[in-house]
């Protein structure tokens, strides 16, 4: 009998349990734990903000964490670091291997600002050597991983990636869409492997479907030279640079 005294209904209230009444349904809520969970959110973004305040103009940089040491991707991510770090920008990745690795270790060499955010997976990503030791910030949640992106990053830029990369180019393209974030350049690097993915925004999004609006496209480019992205991202902020929200 549903919440019958002793019945398993009855206990989940006791413990702070949301027990679901639909059929097959047997996930229970434990609030107590859910609510803790917030306090540790809150300890990441803090823990985030307090890195991130003295970072000055940065730019994000996404790509394949698969991406192999001395690869034509991984060189062209480190030219890309060098020159970023040589313009006053900190790097900011995903604190990981591959392209990311690669950005760090080029604004490291060039002296500038190396920030890796890690996140903590299952099967332990470890943050590369070439993150600067009090810039290193581990996180447990993508979510607020992603508001460190998106809030410090005056570009982003993706080289050839996965899922992971499609991710974050496409929530950044979102949250400027929608107003929800002030506009930055978000640059596809690597041609080759970018113009198709761009054709069909173009093409099949905008122009066959009206989906988007001509002005959605204002601020994603695709461009094959690391001078060229840095003229791109400098020449956004004729005004100077500023906190995206």
């Amino acid at each position: 009998m549903a919440g019958a005294p002793g019945s398993s209904e009855d206990e989940g209230k006791k413990r702070g349990l949301s027990v679901s009444k639909r059929p097959g349904f047997t996930r229970e809520s434990d609030f107590m734990v859910d609510g803790w969970r917030v306090f540790k959110i809150m300890a990441e973004f803090v823990s985030g903000f307090e890195t991130m305040s003295d970072a000055g103009p940065a730019v994000t940089v996404f790509g394949s964490t698969r991406v192999a040491e001395g690869s034509p991707e991984y060189l062209l991510a480190e030219k890309l670091g060098t020159l970023l770090a040589a313009e006053g920008f900190a790097v900011i990745t995903g604190g990981g291997p591959g392209v990311m690795e690669a950005a760090n270790r080029g604004a490291q060499s060039a002296g500038g600002v190396s920030i890796g955010f890690n996140i903590k997976l299952p099967n332990q990503q470890n943050p590369n050597r070439y993150i600067d030791q009090d810039k290193l910030v581990s996180f447990q949640y993508f979510f607020v991983r992603k508001v460190m992106f998106l809030k410090y990053a005056q570009a982003f830029i993706a080289l050839p990636g996965g899922f992971g990369t499609l991710d974050e180019v496409s929530e950044a393209i979102t949250l400027i869409q929608t107003g929800k974030s002030e506009r930055f350049p978000v640059i596809l690097m690597g041609k080759s492997y970018w113009d198709g993915f761009y054709r069909w925004i173009k093409e099949t999004m905008l122009q066959e479907k009206g989906y988007i609006s001509e002005e959605d496209l204002g601020f994603i480019y695709l461009e094959e030279s690391p001078e060229a992205v840095v003229e791109i991202i400098k020449g956004f902020y004729p005004d100077g640079y500023a906190l995206n929200f």
